[in-house]
């Protein structure tokens, strides 16, 4: 079994109320620290990185980007899936190329650009060529932004959803789909699907998620974001005595 099959089998066969997690790390420590509590596989965050490399999210360049996810898969010895925002303008099997160089096992290819909905008849286009240039050596998770950057009606994610699936997609991500909107997917959406969550004590929590349906539950930058806070606090606490 190829790496990305041994991803892949993380996703099925799994009981209500129990989905895969996928903690974001955003450089080779949280990576480790992931890794080491025990996850069986990772997901990283565009917006996570971005932010430690300095960028604002959305203007890593691809480079960068790439260099930033081969550290995490070399720091850990579990499979890693990449969030690549909608491409950045790489053609399908340079971009599945430069993937695979880092080592990392899937990606995330989200339907939008600068907060715009892709018509998305293209981008399932699109993901049908990165299936062809990829095979079964990556695992693809296609961001559906209805909820994040359109109108939000559950029919038009569930359309984009199923020609992403049938264009060669493992899982589909409705990011920003209210917890009530989940049940509604998972009865119109075939295969995987990925919920994104706030451990805030108020938002649903991943086992919560997966009983509304998801299948997988990750976390985008709000990891990240959670450390740094923290980090600023121990800050200033530095020097008082």
């Amino acid at each position: 079994m190829n790496p990305a099959d041994t991803f892949r089998a993380l996703h099925h066969d799994r009981p209500p109320g129990d989905p895969l997690v996928l903690p974001g790390p955003w450089d080779a420590v949280s990576a480790r620290v992931f890794a080491e509590a025990g996850f069986p596989a990772l997901s990283t965050p565009s917006a996570g990185i971005a932010a430690s490399l300095g960028y604002a999210d959305g203007e890593t360049p691809a480079g960068e980007m790439f260099a930033a996810v081969a550290r995490i898969v070399r720091a850990v010895d579990v499979p890693v899936s990449a969030d690549l925002e909608n491409g950045y303008g790489l053609a399908p099997r340079e971009l599945v190329e430069r993937l695979l160089e880092t080592g990392a096992v899937g990606c995330n290819l989200e339907d939008s650009d600068a907060g715009v909905l892709l018509d998305p008849h293209r981008h399932a286009d699109r993901i049908a060529a990165v299936r062809a240039a990829a095979g079964d050596r990556l695992f693809v998770n296609a961001r559906v932004d209805t909820f994040a950057h359109g109108d939000g009606d559950p029919e038009r994610a569930v359309e984009r959803a199923a020609l992403y699936v049938a264009a060669g997609a493992d899982c589909v991500y409705p990011i920003g789909a209210p917890a009530d909107v989940l049940p509604i997917l998972r009865a119109q959406v075939p295969g995987p699907l990925n919920a994104f969550a706030r451990l805030d004590g108020e938002s649903p929590s991943p086992c919560e998620l997966g009983a509304l349906g998801a299948t997988r539950v990750t976390f985008g930058p709000w990891l990240q974001r959670r450390a740094a806070a923290h980090l600023g606090e121990l800050a200033a606490r530095l020097g008082q005595g």
